[in-house]
């Protein structure tokens, strides 16, 4: 796995090289800025590239906007997004490019370095990775008019633990019930909230969290 890091704060991007590489991964270059990020991209052709979403000169989306373009000139490169804060617009523009092959994460996430390296290979691999309280600030988000008050509970629980990447039988482990019983509650999630399940799981993650954001910025 080839991995290009962009971060501006130099601490953190040492620390995450210093990781990465002790964990036998191939870090080809560490920036500190988005023109830096693409130059990279341009150059190493990485598998991965791990992005702040807040870079210079304003600290706002650059990062998220660097990603973007990247993603543009080279389809097949993975990108796993870190933020301080959860961003929902942010996280709309990350995802209009697509399900695969997508993470975004808290940067809390990755003192969690089991939760993160897992997150790292989920979405070099092909899948989605969104932290769990992303997901839970965008339900918290919602007015009770929105489509989400038709879940219920269990089905909430059922969508937030899809929004981690992980399969119906991961699902079913998490919240101790039967596969069958997450088939019929992801089943009822997607006629809910108008949205066609299909058999790619990360598709349906990616498609579930557009609803909620389109939804949030209408709030």
């Amino acid at each position: 796995m080839r991995i290009v890091v962009a971060e501006d704060d130099a601490l953190l991007r040492e620390g995450l090289v210093l990781l990465l590489r002790g964990e036998g991964l191939d870090v080809v270059d560490a920036v500190g800025d988005p023109d830096a990020l693409l130059e990279a991209v341009e150059r190493h052709r990485p598998d991965v590239a791990i992005v702040d979403v807040r870079m210079p000169p304003t600290h706002t989306d650059e990062g998220i906007r660097a990603a973007v373009a990247a993603r543009a000139a080279h389809p097949g490169l993975a990108v796993l997004v870190l933020s301080a804060y959860v961003e929902q617009s942010f996280a709309t523009e990350l995802l209009a490019g697509g399900a695969h092959r997508t993470g975004y994460l808290l940067k809390e996430r990755v003192g969690r370095v089991g939760d993160f390296l897992e997150a790292l290979r989920r979405v070099a691999g092909g899948g989605t990775a969104i932290d769990p309280e992303v997901v839970a600030q965008l339900f918290a988000r919602q007015r009770a008019a929105d489509r989400l008050s038709d879940l219920t509970a269990r089905e909430r629980e059922v969508l937030a633990v899809m929004a981690e990447g992980m399969g119906n039988g991961a699902i079913a482990s998490r919240l101790f019930i039967t596969e069958n019983a997450v088939h019929k509650h992801i089943r009822n999630i997607f006629s809910k909230l108008g949205l066609q399940a299909g058999d790619d799981s990360d598709r349906r993650v990616v498609a579930v969290l557009r609803h909620l954001e389109a939804t949030g910025e209408r709030s």
